[in-house]
């Protein structure tokens, strides 16, 4: 057992030394308090065996590596396996040319669960790690960002979304727009512990492979396996921090009532639903807490539960696959909405929209949600990060504009921007 402050110190060690191999994934939830969570911290390092597939058959490719890997997997979902699961195509702009899947099973993992740390792979690695001097991580890039919306634009299109809206194509979507930076050069492992440190959320995660980077913020559970029950938790509605007690209280309540952000998560939380009910068993879906609240370094969000209990003859891949990409970030009807953002969207979402997680060897799983997140490709030195928001018949497109900033504000801290 570790006293708090000794774990942190190891944690960030633990860090340097994951970063010394070339393939890494590093996912913690910096001490939030989740019922669901299986472990406080997982970092899993050195690939044994890997994946790697796009859209196609991308799912059995994973099913098939996963039964030769019993063990722990650990990697990465794109939002673009869309293209597998339904009729659809990606054709617009990728600057990053990330593969739609990777996973790879690792030669060390280090879990951290109630003070608790557990080594497997190599019983040397924790006297490594305690050795080790840490990195001073404060320097800032220096980034010219460029966006593929300009606020215009963005309202322009918004206004186009709602027009189907009006019409019954869609009842609520997610519009994701890019900022990117090209010719640039950043220290990800620095980024990342500053972005970690601003804003730190539970679903936080750095993955790294063959010169790639994905530093992530997320506060958002995608899908979890516990034993057999499935567990998602959507989170539709967001809200602005204050320093002021009360008036941080206030906005809280205003969140909790505010017509727009009830009605978007709501349509969310049934479509949740209804992705569910292909791997649940009959009766089993419900919805285990409406509109909840949860409370981040930088902002509010509104978080729904829903769960299941899966069926024998449903694979986890599968329950993964029946509810892939998430509904929070797609909208509903569901292949409607990909369709219509596939069209108005002028860059690839990859990455971005899509899960990182693992799967551990007793049959368990748990994936993010892929936002508030930078990818880096180091080799044509290519940085990117999307924003989204939901669009509704409500949607005020200003104010959606100013949303995606909030949610981007701790990104743009870390890349030294001050405006866009």
């Amino acid at each position: 057992m570790f006293e708090a402050d000794d774990l942190q110190l190891f944690k960030q060690k633990a860090f340097q030394w994951a970063n010394t191999f070339d393939t890494l994934c590093y996912l913690d939830s910096n001490n939030f308090t989740d019922p669901y969570g299986k472990f406080d911290t997982l970092i899993a390092v050195g690939a044994k065996a890997q994946v790697k597939a796009n859209a196609g058959n991308a799912f059995d490719q994973l099913n098939h590596f996963k039964a030769q890997n019993p063990g722990f997997i650990t990697g990465f979902f794109g939002y673009d396996l869309k293209n597998e699961v339904e009729v659809l195509s990606s054709g617009n702009y990728d600057g990053l040319t990330f593969p739609d899947l990777y996973f790879f099973a690792p030669e060390i993992v280090i879990t951290i669960k109630d003070n608790t740390i557990e080594i497997n792979g190599d019983v040397t690695a924790f006297d490594t790690i305690a050795a080790i001097k840490l990195c001073n991580y404060t320097t800032k890039p220096r980034v010219e960002l460029k966006a593929r919306f300009d606020k215009q634009e963005y309202i322009s299109t918004v206004e186009q979304i709602k027009t189907h809206i009006n019409r019954g194509d869609i009842y609520v979507t997610n519009f994701c727009h890019e900022f990117y930076a090209e010719g640039t050069s950043i220290d990800p492992q620095t980024v990342f512990t500053q972005l970690n440190s601003l804003s730190p959320t539970p679903f936080s995660s750095f993955f790294k492979w063959e010169g790639n980077y994905i530093m992530c913020a997320s506060p958002e559970r995608f899908l979890a396996k516990r034993g057999n029950k499935l567990i998602s938790q959507p989170i539709k509605g967001t809200a602005r921090r204050d320093s002021d007690k009360l008036v941080d209280q206030t906005i809280i309540e205003e969140l909790r009532n505010h017509p727009k952000e009830l009605q978007e998560n709501v349509m969310i939380v049934d479509l949740v639903r209804n992705d569910l009910t292909l791997s649940a068993k009959r009766g089993t879906v419900k919805t285990e807490e409406l509109f909840g609240i949860q409370t981040f370094k930088q902002v509010h969000q509104m978080v729904s539960t829903v769960v299941c209990e899966l069926r024998d003859n449903v694979t986890a891949i599968d329950a993964i696959k029946n509810t892939f990409p998430m509904g929070s970030m797609t909208g509903a009807p569901k292949i409607s909405a990909m369709r219509l953002m596939e069209k108005f969207e002028r860059s690839k979402r990859g990455v971005y929209s899509g899960a990182i997680g693992y799967f551990t060897p007793d049959g368990d799983f748990d994936f993010n949600v892929v936002i508030r997140t930078l990818l880096y490709n180091s080799t044509n030195k290519y940085l990117s990060f999307q924003v989204g928001s939901a669009i509704t018949y409500h949607a005020d497109a200003a104010k959606e504009y100013e949303e995606c900033l909030l949610k981007a504000k701790a990104i743009l801290n870390v890349l030294g921007v001050d405006k866009l």
